[in-house]
This record gives C-alpha cells, sequence and structure tokens, in this order.
C-alpha cells in the first residue's frame, strides 16, 4: 500500500507540473539469508530441464550455492530457451500460435503502455497473445476474482503479503514445478528466492518470480556542486557522519528531509528505519520485525533508531530544522539541494525521487546517488526493495511459457531501457540502462550481498500503512517521544 501511494502521489506531481517537466517460513527450506554478490565472470550450471508438474523437487532444492548470471547462449547464436523450460523453448517455435494468457496487476496508465510494449516482442515471436487488465483497485478486484474461483491465469502482486495469503489457501501453483531450478538459482540472487518462498498448505512452496523492482536504500546529492566543494563520496556510515559534519563546517546544511505526504505522511520516515535496521541487525531481526515476532519497542529496534536521532533531532543537520520535517513534503524535499549553491547536499530516498527533480537536470552530472552506507560490516551490503512478483493461478502450456519467460531478463528490457524499473534478473546487462543514475543503482543491487522488501508493506495494513506512520510524524513532530510512539505501534499490531 505505501508503495502504491508513493506511486499515486507522484503521478499527481508530474501530472500538475507536466507543463514543466515471508521469510519466516524460509528456515524450513534450508537456505541461506543471503545470496553472493553478482559476479562479472559467469559460472557454468547443471542444464537439467524443468521438474515435472507435482515434483517434489522444488523450493527444498534452493541452496546458497549461487552461481553468478550467464547468458542463456552465447552472443549471436539462438537463445537457448529449454534451459529455462520446455514450454518457453517450444512457445519460440510457434506452438502455442493463437493462445491467450490473462494477467492482472496494478499497472495504470503509463505503466500499462510499458508492461504492454516490453512483451511485444514475444508475442510477435510466439503468437500468444497477453491480455493484461490493470486496476488501481487491485486488491479488491483481484480478492473478488480469485475467491470468486475465476482468476486470471497469472496475477502481479506489488505486495508479496497479499500474495502469501493466498498461497496459504492453497490457490498458488508452485512454480518450481515448472521453471527448471538450476535456472532460478542461477538467474535470481538468493535473496530474491527466499523472499518468493511462502507457505502453502503442504508447505513451502516457490510462489512466483520477481520481474521488476525499485530501490530504496539511496542517497541523492547535487554532484556538480557536490564534487565542486571537493566532497567526497562516504562509503561507512562513520564516513557520512563526518560528511555531515564537514558541510556543516562549510556553513550549509546537510540534509534534506520531507515526510509530509497528505493522508500517507509519515512513510518516509518508516524507510529510513528499514534502512537502519538492515544495518544495524542480522537479517532474522529484519524479518522478525516484519512479522510482529520482535516488536517495535524492542532495543534491537531502539538500537536501529539511535543512528536516526542524530540527524533528524540535529537542526544544524536538517534544512529547515527538524520542526520542518513534518510539514515538507516528501516531494519538495530535493528542492534545495538544487539551488545555487545549494541548501542541502543529502537526500535519503527510492529511485522514484527523480521524477521530482527538475527537468533540465542531467543525471551523472548535476546530481548522482550512492549506497546508503554499511554500519556494522558484520551485516554486509543489504538492499531494501519494492518490487513486483508474479504468481500463477492456472496451469496451461502457454500459461507456463509466459511466466518462464518472465524469469528472464529479456521480458523487461524494453521497460528497463524506457527508465522506472530495475531488472532483479542476473542475466540482464546495465548497459540497458539509458539513464546513468539509474544504473548506478542497478549496480548498488546488483552489489547488494542480500535483499529484502520494504518492511512496512508487509506489516498488516493497520501498522504499516497505519500506525507506523501515525507514530513517526507525532514523533518527528514533537508531539510524542520515542518511548511512547513505539509503545502505541506495538498496541495497534492485530492479535492473532
Amino acid at each position: 500500500m505505501k508503495r502504491l501511494l508513493k506511486t499515486a502521489s507522484y503521478i499527481v506531481v508530474i501530472t500538475l507540473l507536466m507543463v514543466a517537466c515471508s521469510p519466516a517460513a524460509i528456515p524450513n527450506l534450508g537456505v541461506a539469508t543471503a545470496g553472493p554478490a553478482l559476479s562479472s565472470t559467469a559460472l557454468a550450471v547443471a542444464t537439467a530441464g524443468p521438474a515435472p508438474v507435482g515434483s517434489a523437487s522444488g523450493a527444498s532444492a534452493i541452496n546458497a550455492s549461487q552461481p553468478a548470471a550467464q547468458a542463456t547462449s552465447a552472443p549471436g547464436e539462438p537463445v537457448d530457451y529449454s534451459r529455462v523450460g520446455d514450454e518457453l523453448a517450444q512457445a519460440f517455435t510457434g506452438k502455442y500460435k493463437g493462445k491467450t494468457v490473462t494477467i492482472a496487476g496494478p499497472f495504470s496508465d503509463q505503466d500499462t503502455v510499458k508492461f504492454n510494449d516490453s512483451l511485444n516482442d514475444f508475442e510477435g515471436k510466439t503468437g500468444i497473445k497477453i491480455k493484461y487488465s490493470g486496476s488501481t483497485q487491485f486488491e479488491t478486484t483481484i480478492h473478488t476474482a480469485i475467491e470468486g474461483g475465476k482468476p486470471p491465469d497469472i496475477v502481479d502482486f506489488p505486495q508479496p503479503g497479499l500474495l502469501a495469503a493466498y498461497v496459504a489457501e492453497g490457490k498458488v501453483i508452485d512454480i518450481s514445478t515448472i521453471i527448471n531450478i538450476d535456472w532460478l538459482k542461477q538467474n535470481y540472487k538468493q535473496s530474491w528466492l527466499n523472499m518468493a518462498s511462502m507457505t502453502g498448505p503442504k508447505g513451502p512452496i516457490m510462489a512466483g518470480v520477481w520481474s521488476r523492482a525499485t530501490g530504496e536504500d539511496l542517497i541523492w546529492y547535487p554532484k556538480a556542486a557536490f564534487d565542486a566543494a571537493g566532497y567526497k563520496v562516504p562509503t561507512t556510515w562513520d564516513e557520512l557522519m563526518a560528511l555531515s559534519d564537514q558541510i556543516v563546517a562549510a556553513g550549509s546544511t546537510p540534509w534534506c528531509i520531507g515526510i509530509e505526504s497528505s493522508a500517507a505522511t509519515g512513510w518516509p520516515a518508516t524507510d529510513w528505519i528499514e534502512m537502519l535496521m538492515l544495518r544495524t541487525g542480522p537479517l532474522s531481526n529484519y524479518d522478525n520485525w516484519t512479522d510482529g515476532t520482535l516488536k517495535f519497542d524492542s532495543p534491537e529496534v531502539k538500537k536501529a533508531i539511535s543512528y536516526m536521532t542524530p540527524i533528524w533531532f540535529n537542526d544544524k543537520y536538517v534544512y529547515g530544522g527538524t520542526k520542518s520535517i513534518a510539514t515538507t513534503n516528501f516531494g519538495d524535499a530535493p528542492k534545495p539541494m538544487f539551488e545555487h549553491p545549494p541548501k542541502c547536499w543529502l537526500l535519503k530516498q527510492g529511485d522514484f525521487i527523480t521524477s521530482f527533480f527538475p527537468s533540465n537536470l542531467k543525471p551523472g552530472v548535476d546530481y548522482d546517488v550512492f549506497y546508503a552506507p554499511p554500519i556494522d560490516p558484520q551485516y554486509g551490503r543489504p538492499f531494501e526493495v519494492v518490487g513486483d512478483i508474479y504468481a500463477m493461478f492456472k496451469d496451461r502450456p502457454e500459461t507456463r511459457a509466459v511466466m518462464q519467460y518472465f524469469s528472464m531478463g529479456e521480458s523487461v528490457k524494453g521497460w528497463v531501457a524506457d527508465g522506472g524499473i530495475l531488472s532483479p534478473h542476473n542475466d540482464s546487462s546495465l548497459d540497458w540502462y539509458s539513464d546513468p543514475a539509474i544504473r548506478h543503482v542497478a549496480q548498488i543491487m546488483a552489489d547488494a550481498t542480500s535483499i529484502r522488501f520494504d518492511a512496512s508493506d508487509q506489516m498488516p495494513g493497520v501498522v504499516g500503512t497505519g500506525s507506523f506512520w501515525v507514530a513517526m510524524t507525532s514523533w518527528v513532530s514533537g508531539a510524542e517521544d520515542e518511548e511512547t510512539a513505539l509503545k502505541q505501534i506495538d498496541a495497534s499490531w492485530p492479535t492473532k
């Protein structure tokens, strides 16, 4: 829900300005919590065919020895789609020409156009017609369709928690039975596979394939002015704080922060805490916090917040002072960064925020981005995302072929080039990204040692898009102290 509100917020702003511009089930799978970083060297992997329907080789076959990405064929040679799945290979021979596969999801307006355009090549070569139906009321419409016994063939879920509910009811097909598991291990970081593993009535299944993503653990800066001032991109949290002090000593203000977002005010604060939870403890802390096992009013969460308060509650660090944070719209927060000279220099925000930057700025020249630095090296380089996971509800050969195709970077190549998304697939190329700043984000995601989905988007709505937002706003505005705010969030968690 938070992701959809973010999207809705900036679509509205862009429209107005157009003239100017469960991880909890994973231990049962016997998998590691983090996969290796993307290597530039392709490693050989087994080329076994897909598991047959009903195979028990699914999610339980996943292990931590995940090789780096490798093209399905050498440059200039035909792609060996059989390594992904037999149905995909057969689709490219025209076997399913004239068949239709229905897909439902949250895309609307331009996203629908980009989605359809990205599949034009596949439709043209296979003859399979993909009929997409998008809705801004996605959760309601898909619930009606699935519970009414008339689901589409494939559903695009923008939140894994919603998919998990249907997996628990036994309504979702285990894609490890229709996509070569060796291919999945090769083409996704282990973390992506972990996040796709969910518990059904008979145990864990691989509930879907991840298709597109956006990154969150990012800090944006006005590159041209930053370089001219002699500042250096920090690689540790201590260096980040030292940079903040350096900017203050130069007579300026380091941080641009705003959390106002109409009815969704407060969500940017949740992203900060999520980022810090990943950097101050093991992934299990993050996962337990996400599912409510670890309370907000716990030492682990308070430890994460302790790295946030020295920034947010320091008037010398925040443009406009702490009192301005709750009243500054998140889309307006970057504006002072591009004044001459900048009035603030650092903005922690997801990659969608470039939609709010002045349209005359050049990415990689006037602005750039860096990875929010690690705090404790033992926790590696985690990276938080939001993204789309495709799940299969009807098992037909042509539907299998489409799902198998979605597991390939090729399925989003056009969308990546057009801008607005990251590909989670290891066989994607950085050369596909036309925007140098987003290409940098893609590299950051590829270099991550672990991936986690936005925590508040997985929490019950009354918390993740309710009390969490409200409490953070009350805390930063001074209406409540930290202890009271955290206890109020815990008290709002639904009882089972």
